[in-house]
């Protein structure tokens, strides 16, 4: 039961600390949508979508209105097409992408997630034709996302997906050179992706996930760093307890959203995702909560432990507030949607290799990051293969959406507009490892990946 006090709370962190439910993300299965043809798999698609969210956004505005929560996006996550669309016998997957973006602009949506693969352990044929159909689908479409899974803690990394995938960015790079290759803020490549994350741009309806549900990924960088800024020189006990605290009573904010989404919808609650997004806003940002931690600037030594004590006690929270804490549920690191990290690359301080660090401990990985636009496929690859290497050893979930700005050097900025922002592109290291990667194969699992 929530609290009057709790409710009071809240309109305190909404109107003074940037507090908002980032996303109601519906998610839909597509299971049933099978069809050898083409065009009627298409408009079963279309037809299941658009009836099962015909009314997300409404109930998302009315609720926003009831309880005075900002709720920013409203969005949809369906299951994998190269898995819902392997009975068709089609050579491309670039319809079935329009036919997405034609739902998701029919519903009001602002993204639709799930133009997926998960190729952690091998290819199916229905998983080259999505990967191949990529960078044109992301090309002719504004609202489609897509997302590859090329590695797990219990598979391994399939190195041949890894090298794929480096291709797979530049040509959507290239196709969208014109718009500073903003496809690629659209397409995450994954190591242990989970099924119910309600985030653009790696969000995907999971194989064991339910016929529809609402999951809801909460936001709120502006509310920690406030709290922390009134218990500024504590020691690390009193430090984390404040931001175990402040991510319970955040939770709770999503809980009191998702579970009366869900009831208006008439589907299940899912799950909540209490992740630190930041947003282009000022304050609205993780890399300003470490400056209230004290360090000068993010990049700085101390930075990776920082985020290590932000990412575990948020969790701690968020686990206390609701038995459906679900997602990533952590901190996010997006360069290019964080104003005070945009400012540390600027000043020298914040490196590729020390966000790569940063990784270690974080809720997933290499994120909205520009790299100049004649970076080779072998090595946005090979950074890839880095990223998943951490995630598999790890057992935790890792990501990487770089985005190579066709015809953009170090230095120069990268604009991709609302809540993406924008970013300066960041030198990568110049060595070749093309050798490495073209040895191709699969990375076996870790020993400690044998748990039964």
């Amino acid at each position: 039961m929530i609290s009057k006090f709790e409710v009071q709370e809240t309109n305190t962190m909404i109107s003074e600390m940037k507090l908002d439910v980032r996303t109601i993300t519906m998610g839909i299965s597509l299971m049933d949508c099978g069809h050898p043809d083409l065009k009627t798999f298409n408009q079963k698609v279309y037809d299941k979508i658009t009836r099962l969210a015909e009314n997300l956004v409404k109930t998302g505005e009315d609720l926003e209105r009831q309880f005075g929560i900002p709720i920013i996006n409203k969005r949809i996550s369906v299951t994998p097409i190269a898995i819902a669309a392997g009975p068709t016998e089609a050579t491309s997957y670039v319809s079935i992408a329009e036919t997405l973006d034609r739902a998701a602009r029919e519903v009001g949506v602002n993204f639709l997630g799930g133009f997926s693969a998960l190729v952690q352990k091998g290819y199916t044929n229905s998983d080259r034709i999505l990967i191949d159909s990529i960078p044109e689908a992301l090309a002719v479409t504004e609202r489609v996302c897509s997302s590859v899974n090329i590695g797990s803690s219990r598979s391994g990394i399939n190195m041949d997906a890894v090298k794929k995938m480096g291709e797979i960015i530049r040509q959507t790079a290239e196709l969208t050179a014109d718009r500073d290759s903003l496809g690629c803020s659209k397409l995450v490549v994954f190591c242990n992706a989970v099924e119910d994350n309600p985030f653009m741009a790696g969000a995907f309806h999971g194989p064991g996930e339910p016929e529809c549900e609402i999951n809801v990924g909460v936001s709120g960088p502006g509310v920690v760093k406030r709290a922390l800024e009134d218990v500024k020189d504590v020691d690390f006990e009193t430090l984390c307890e404040t931001i175990k605290r402040t991510a319970f009573k955040v939770t709770r904010a999503g809980q009191l959203v998702a579970q009366e989404a869900a009831k208006r919808l008439g589907v299940p609650f899912g799950s909540i995702d209490l992740s630190l997004a930041p947003t282009p806003a000022v304050g609205d940002s993780i890399a300003e909560i470490f400056r209230v931690m004290g360090l000068e600037e993010a990049g700085a030594p101390g930075t990776t432990a920082a985020l290590a004590i932000l990412n575990d006690n948020v969790k701690k929270g968020g686990v206390m507030a609701s038995s459906y804490v679900g997602g990533l549920s952590g901190a996010f690191i997006p360069v290019s949607e964080d104003q005070a990290m945009i400012e540390a690359v600027q000043r020298g301080a914040l490196t590729l290799e020390k966000l790569e660090a940063m990784t270690c401990v974080c809720s997933v990985g290499l994120d909205m990051i520009a790299i100049p636009g004649d970076t080779s496929a072998s090595t946005i690859a090979g950074i890839i293969a880095d990223e998943a290497a951490i995630g598999m050893v790890n057992n935790k979930t890792t990501a990487v959406r770089l985005i190579p700005v066709i015809g953009k050097g170090v230095g120069e900025i990268a604009e991709f507009g609302g809540l993406l922002g924008y970013a300066p592109v960041m030198p990568v290291n110049r060595f070749d490892c093309a050798p490495f990667i073209n040895r191709g194969g699969r990375v076996p699992a870790p020993i400690h990946s044998f748990k039964n």
